[in-house]
């Protein structure tokens, strides 16, 4: 179990120094404003909503911020790879492409696609 953890806590520091060192051109764009959440979304962090008895967790909520407000380029303006792994979804007549390589940093965008909020997860 001891080398469990070890292995957890060494891959989150290679994560967090991969991150330090990724040239900011690369990284994705984050809101730096506030979110706000409509009505009629359950949010349980603002609820109050509590973790289940003898739940045991790695991190505590929200220690990992998704990454809000995503900016975008068209396929043909990028300089990716042509095997670039990616999430794509389309929705409503419009796609995106979300890179592997971000999520594998950040792990949860939070976005707007043909007018329905999703939450692109890796």
């Amino acid at each position: 179990m001891k080398v469990a953890y070890g292995l957890i806590g060494a891959a989150l520091l290679a994560l967090f120094i991969s991150w330090l060192v990724l040239p900011s051109a690369n990284r994705i764009q984050i809101s730096s404003g506030p979110v706000e959440i409509p009505d009629d979304v359950y949010d349980p962090v603002t609820a109050g909503e509590q973790t289940p008895d003898g739940y045991w967790q790695v991190l505590p909520r929200d220690a990992i911020l998704p990454v809000y407000n995503p900016t975008f380029r068209s396929g043909a303006d990028t300089d990716w790879p042509h095997d670039t792994l990616v999430i794509g979804v389309e929705l409503g007549g419009e796609a995106k492409a979300y890179p592997v390589t971000f999520l594998n940093r950040r792990e949860m965008v939070i976005d707007w696609i043909g007018g329905t909020p999703i939450l692109v997860s890796w």
